[in-house]
């Protein structure tokens, strides 16, 4: 190891006091599940608690954001490792920058910009935004970053607008951003049911509910990743000891009696909208379908929901080089394989051009890129039977990588066919290591747009996330550029990228995250409602982040980034205060992958 990864490595410890889980030596122990009397005990105490958070000086939810986030740091470290066991990842390799920065990244830097935006409301009555200016449909569009001149730095030329609803002004948006600190609440309870895959989705759903909505949170851990709870727990003791937020365990039992239970205000899920379905409706199949046919749920109380996604990534014919091709095959190998391809926002669906000769060229390369990632633990549950029945009943089936027991290959299906109403593909997210390719319109880039932009919000299941690659000589004619800010504002996803791994916007934080606006109960698709969103805005449609075609150095989510892990060990120090003096040592981190 060399100098350099061991003064990383020594920071994180200068934190660390965190105990080995009481639950034993292994760092993934499970905690039991929590009894009916302890979760209703949790409950009150939450529920006695709430008026007081409600009503918190604004100074001392600063001081408990800084605790928290003190706090996390002192874990940071043992849960990667967790994570990093859980899922068969070496915690001393590279592949660990994946929890890096899909855990303790997001985490950080999260908590400082609430910190911050609270820090702003405390002196102006309001949180900052960047500048305002319109769509080409004349909506207001928001921009959220680069959030600080070291964003700027660190992500060059990566812009993230939020594209407001119709219904927005420049006044309503002033007038009602960060709105629970104009018209607060006398106290809510909410729940959170955490997400198994990724360690930051639960936590960060908690600093939403909590700092920009003034909710207490009872935090059900899910039961894949119920590991990690005691280390939570520990970060954020400041809260808990406050009785502003809990963390319990258990399964669809407990579940059930949390989501049902009279003191819980509000509901809000990451996770299948399978789940979403049974909580609403239930889980027998033709009394469920009676009451939504009489829209009588079961659930009478609020509930907002993130529920994954068949994510499209859309290329626009241009004329890409070889090395242009080479560098988004890069970009989609991230979102296709990172965290084995368990993640509600991995690609999953690659549509191009008819006639093109650009669409083979860019499948050859993404599988190239895939044949020098190995493949990983299937660690999801039921991955390896939806892997097992998605390949059996497909042809054009590619397996790239010598799988060894408990893995799955990364695994391509090409050619679909785009009128097949019936393609599983479109219907259902595999949450395994499956992408598939579909062709439509043709190789005009103008035309293939409509189509293409047509075909993904009728066809393919949900309305979370969607990627745009375009070439910027392609933009440069006016008319296809305005086809492309159509498609933009076309396209019914909450979280759009261009040139870009979708994870990035879900990392920054000042974005929302959450699906396209405007579904309901009885057809739910990606959820309802966002999180993040540490501007704390109201009214939203849409996040978009535009990123170039090609950058340098190397982006550190690229596989093949060789200093990724400590790369993203670095942000995550620098994201405590948005630190300067990191920077320098980033950037040559960064350079060296």
């Amino acid at each position: 190891m060399s100098t350099k990864h061991i003064h990383v490595m020594d920071k994180f410890r200068e934190f660390s006091s965190y105990p080995i889980s009481q639950y034993g030596q292994d760092k993934t122990s499970t905690p039991p599940a929590s009894s009916q009397a302890k979760l209703d005990e949790t409950i009150a105490n939450l529920r006695e608690a709430a008026w007081k958070f409600a009503t918190l000086p604004i100074e001392k939810r600063i001081a408990l954001v800084t605790s928290m986030q003190q706090g996390y740091l002192k874990v940071a470290e043992a849960m990667v490792q967790a994570g990093c066991i859980a899922k068969g990842i070496s915690p001393d390799s590279n592949l660990a920058a994946e929890e890096w920065a899909s855990g303790a990244w997001g985490v950080v830097r999260h908590l400082r910009l609430v910190r911050e935006s609270l820090q702003s409301i405390a002196s102006t009555g309001n949180t900052k935004i960047g500048k305002v200016k319109r769509t080409v449909a004349g909506n207001l569009a928001v921009q959220v970053y680069p959030n600080n001149a070291i964003d700027g730095i660190l992500f060059k030329d990566i812009t993230v607008d939020v594209h407001m609803k119709p219904s927005v002004t420049e006044l309503s948006l002033a007038a009602d951003r960060a709105s629970f600190y104009k018209k607060p609440h006398q106290g809510k309870v909410a729940l959170v049911l955490g997400a198994g895959n990724i360690a930051s989705i639960g936590i960060m759903d908690v600093i939403t509910k909590m700092f920009n909505e003034g909710k207490v949170c009872l935090l059900k851990m899910n039961p894949v990743n119920a590991y990690l709870g005691p280390y939570i727990e520990e970060a954020f003791k400041a809260a808990i000891d406050q009785k502003f937020l809990a963390v319990v365990y258990g399964g669809a039992e407990v579940g059930r009696h949390l989501v049902y239970h009279p003191k819980i205000d509000e509901v809000h899920l990451t996770g299948s909208d399978k789940t979403y379905e049974q909580i609403v409706w239930g889980n027998n199949g033709e009394e469920a379908d009676e009451r939504r046919t009489q829209n009588q749920p079961l659930l009478h109380k609020p509930i907002t929901a993130e529920l994954g996604n068949v994510s499209p990534i859309i290329v626009v014919p241009g004329p890409y080089t070889d090395k242009e091709i080479r560098f988004q095959a890069e970009q989609i190998a991230a979102a296709f394989t990172m965290n084995a391809s368990f993640m509600c926002c991995a690609a999953k669906v690659l549509v191009m051009p008819k006639n093109w000769d650009g669409a083979a060229r860019f499948v050859n390369a993404l599988q190239d890129v895939c044949a020098e990632i190995p493949p990983r633990n299937a660690y999801y549950p039921g991955a390896e039977d939806r892997w097992q029945v998605i390949v059996k009943n497909h042809s054009n089936v590619s397996q790239i990588g010598q799988a060894s027991s408990g893995q799955l290959p990364w695994t391509f299906i090409t050619d679909l066919n785009p009128d097949d109403t019936n393609e599983v593909l479109y219907k259902v997210e595999p949450f395994c290591s499956v992408i598939a390719s579909v062709q439509v319109g043709n190789a005009n880039p103008i035309e293939f747009l409509q189509v293409a932009t047509d075909f993904v919000n009728s066809r393919l299941w949900g309305t979370l996330n969607a990627t745009l690659i375009v070439h910027p000589k392609s933009l440069k004619d006016t008319k296809v550029n305005s086809a492309f800010e159509q498609a933009i504002n076309h396209l019914k996803y909450g979280a759009i990228t261009v040139n870009s791994f979708i994870g990035l916007l879900f990392c920054t934080g000042t974005a929302p995250w959450g699906a396209y606006p405007g579904s309901t109960s009885k057809d739910i698709q990606s959820g309802n409602g966002f999180v993040h969103n540490s501007c704390m805005l109201d009214g939203i449609e849409k996040a978009v982040l535009r990123a170039p075609l090609m950058s340098f150095p190397k982006p550190a989510w690229f596989a093949s980034h060789r200093e990724a892990k400590i790369v993203a060990q670095k942000l995550v120090m620098m994201e405590e205060n948005a630190s300067w003096s990191k920077v320098p040592g980033i950037v040559i981190v960064a350079m060296q992958g």
